[in-house]
């Protein structure tokens, strides 16, 4: 059934698809949706509960989300802080209770104050945007935050007969560029299969929904270096031979929707991407799609089925989507770091950016401190870096008695304070110590905040998150919840064997990282915060 829909929402391509045009008939006028909704069914020749069912999953497009005029970041960064009570009742000043709404991060975790207010974040009680981001290095000649400059010059190594398209691919190869979302994928693995593959079509898709709460580094570099992401997007268009770029930005980030949006008209008025300065002849298209609140479309194959307008399930996989992506056609699929690093592999070499990391992690890496830090914001650094120099150093150590880290995001591991001298920010680092670097966000946990209170947050944002697909997840965090919230509020012990059981389950019977990333952070607590924990559960 998914494959004959997904040819019928292929027919018009990305550009105007049915996502958008369900978004449009929900958000112009609701009350008139019902009716909007059934001819889009006939425009598609799409089955009106396929239609409806893509309209109701979405957060944003739920009729209570649509009634609200301000919405408070209820992220992990923003939890932790305490800052969510002072935030809220701000915003009480001028809204009614009934008018306020929540959503899973607004990417200002490093200040801990913003909301969204008529499609703007901005700082709590004030008409302002949300104060600057502070950035800062330990590479001697920065890669992703280099600013970009004359943007001819910038995008010149695109430019006519300038690149041999095989050479690209070996320094792409040489360089060992990992994806930069979490899984750590060698990206140049993705290129080949896609330039490998037999089709007329091909896609490049960057998945800019990634929202783990926490992270920040995405959102920063579409709205100060989008030339970075687009230029990296469209080098691995002309190496694999795709002539069209998705961007899919999270609704939660309405500037750089809107920035991304201008940087590709500024190349298109430039002639860059247009064919007056185009490869061969080439004309590349991007076409940048605006989220609807769903952190599960940071999943790469939920990205592609929001894409093509069907309801944004996690898909098994094999087919990968470097052979079978969007509409069904080779895509090269990476977030957004992954792209930005490109323009400095192929002008400096692959082997020059390789030598900021380590062997097995090469390159530099973007790093998101939260507000506990006395030098919050955006880092870039150097692969194999000690955690203790990033931690202290760089950021300056936390304000306030922190006694863990949970890095990566709400499926990313938690690291104990007392452990940080163990680590290196690189993949191989975590993963051997049972941690995970994923996004390499960085959420301080102080010495005052509940663990149990933690990990009723992670389980209720999985199972507020879940697609609902798959039952280990859809069920298994539900399961999760209830248990530590009767545990917690009630006193009621929780069965350590079942308790483990259910980790179990997720893990090993989830179809992604969603359900299956949950246990990670769980284990680690009970593991190294026992004395704090083992009064809830049974002996």
């Amino acid at each position: 059934m998914s494959k004959n829909l997904r040819g019928l929402s292929g027919r018009t391509g990305p550009v105007n698809g049915l996502y958008e045009e369900i978004v449009r008939a929900v958000t112009e006028d609701h009350d008139k949706k019902d009716e909007k909704l059934a001819i889009l069914s006939g425009r598609f020749m799409t089955g009106r509960s396929a239609v409806l069912g893509v309209s109701s999953f979405y957060d944003f497009l739920h009729a209570e989300h649509l009634g609200k005029k301000a919405f408070v970041c209820d992220g992990t960064a923003c939890l932790t802080s305490g800052k969510q009570a002072e935030v809220r009742k701000e915003l009480l000043g001028r809204y009614r209770e009934s008018e306020i709404g929540t959503v899973s991060c607004l990417g200002h975790c490093h200040s801990n104050d913003a909301v969204l207010v008529n499609g703007e974040a901005v700082t709590a009680g004030k008409d302002r945007l949300a104060g600057s981001l502070r950035t800062d290095s330990n590479v001697g000649r920065p890669v992703l935050l280099a600013p970009t400059g004359n943007i001819r010059e910038y995008y010149s190594p695109a430019g006519r007969g300038a690149v041999d398209f095989d050479e690209a691919l070996s320094e792409l190869e040489r360089s060992g560029l990992r994806g930069r979302g979490g899984a750590g994928f060698p990206f140049h693995i993705k290129v080949r299969s896609s330039r490998d593959a037999n089709a007329s079509q091909k896609y490049i898709v960057c998945n800019a929904d990634e929202g783990d709460p926490g992270a920040f580094s995405d959102k920063w570099l579409l709205e100060e270096r989008p030339h970075s992401v687009l230029f990296g997007m469209l080098m691995t268009g002309l190496i694999t031979g795709a002539d069209t770029g998705v961007l899919y930005i999270r609704g939660e980030y309405p500037l750089a929707v809107k920035l991304t949006r201008e940087a590709v008209r500024e190349i298109e008025e430039e002639g860059i991407i247009t064919g007056s300065d185009g490869v061969r002849g080439l004309r590349f298209r991007f076409h940048v799609v605006e989220g609807s609140g769903a952190y599960i479309c940071g999943e790469e194959t939920s990205l592609l089925n929001s894409l093509e307008g069907l309801r944004p399930e996690v898909r098994t996989r094999p087919p990968f989507p470097a052979v079978y992506g969007l509409f069904g056609k080779p895509t090269v699929l990476s977030n957004v770091e992954t792209f930005a690093n490109i323009h400095f592999i192929l002008k400096e070499g692959g082997e020059t950016w390789a030598s900021l990391g380590t062997e097995k992690s090469p390159g530099t890496k973007l790093v998101s401190l939260d507000g506990a830090f006395s030098k919050p914001g955006l880092l870039e650094v150097r692969m194999g870096t000690p955690l203790r120099t990033v931690i202290d150093e760089m950021g300056g150590g936390t304000r306030y008695p922190v006694k863990a880290f949970q890095i990566g995001g709400p499926l990313g591991g938690l690291v104990p304070a007392d452990k940080i001298d163990d680590l290196t920010l690189d993949f191989e680092s975590f993963s051997r110590e049972g941690f995970l670097l994923g996004h390499a966000s960085i959420v301080s946990v102080p010495e005052s905040f509940p663990l149990i209170r933690l990990l009723e947050h992670l389980f209720e944002f999985t199972r507020k998150e879940s697609c609902g697909k798959c039952f280990p997840c859809r069920l298994g965090s539900a399961r999760g919840l209830e248990l530590l919230s009767e545990a917690a509020v009630r006193g009621k012990k929780i069965d350590r064997e079942l308790f483990d059981d259910l980790l179990e389950t997720m893990q090993i019977g989830s179809l992604c990282a969603l359900g299956g990333g949950l246990p990670l952070p769980v284990r680690n607590a009970l593991q190294y915060f026992s004395h704090e924990l083992d009064e809830y559960f049974t002996a």
